[in-house]
């Protein structure tokens, strides 16, 4: 018999606390909310980290857009490259060195959504390209790596998480985007 009253007060307080659970209500950002969105690209080779780059954006949720915010960076250079072409039109015509500019560098957009239980929907797009100076690429003509993803994460404040991870096929490197937001108090 007090098997039973132990099992049945063990049931009843189980039962009993999702309720009282349900009525803490979760921190609600404020409508105007400013966050800080953290973002650091790594690339490994094997267990190596062989680049880590640290990027941060501000970006302000505002309730007259469903709060949601909107911030971007760009950041790198335009890397010329030199190509033949013919001076005219005739296929016997000389090839003169022509130059051309390849933009290089990282592009971020994020979309912050301020959600009602506390949490943030983050939309990212990710691209990083850069020349590649390994000694396995022809030196003669410049190779372009390239890095991009796009995708969503929900977040709490502070919370931390790993947004991407990708291996190279022909470098084996694996690239890693891990994800920080943070309220601006």
């Amino acid at each position: 018999m007090k098997t039973v009253a132990a099992i049945t007060a063990v049931l009843l307080v189980a039962i009993a606390m999702p309720i009282v659970a349900q009525d803490q209500k979760p921190a609600v950002p404020a409508p105007n909310a400013t966050m800080k969105v953290q973002l650091v690209l790594s690339r490994y080779q094997g267990e190596k980290k062989i680049s880590s780059l640290p990027y941060t954006l501000t970006v302000s949720t505002d309730e007259r857009r469903s709060n949601t915010g909107r911030a971007g960076l760009r950041l790198g250079a335009q890397v010329p490259i030199t190509t033949m072409v013919r001076e005219g039109s005739d296929e016997k015509a000389r090839l003169v060195p022509s130059v051309q500019y390849r933009d290089v560098g990282t592009n971020i957009d994020c979309l912050v959504n301020a959600l009602d239980d506390g949490r943030f929907r983050l939309e990212l797009t990710i691209e990083d390209s850069s020349v590649d100076t390994s000694p396995a690429t022809n030196t003669t003509h410049p190779a372009f790596k390239s890095f991009r993803t796009n995708d969503q994460m929900i977040l709490r404040d502070g919370q931390s998480a790993q947004y991407s991870t990708a291996t190279d096929k022909l470098s084996g490197e694996v690239w890693k985007v891990d994800v920080t937001v943070n309220v601006v108090k």
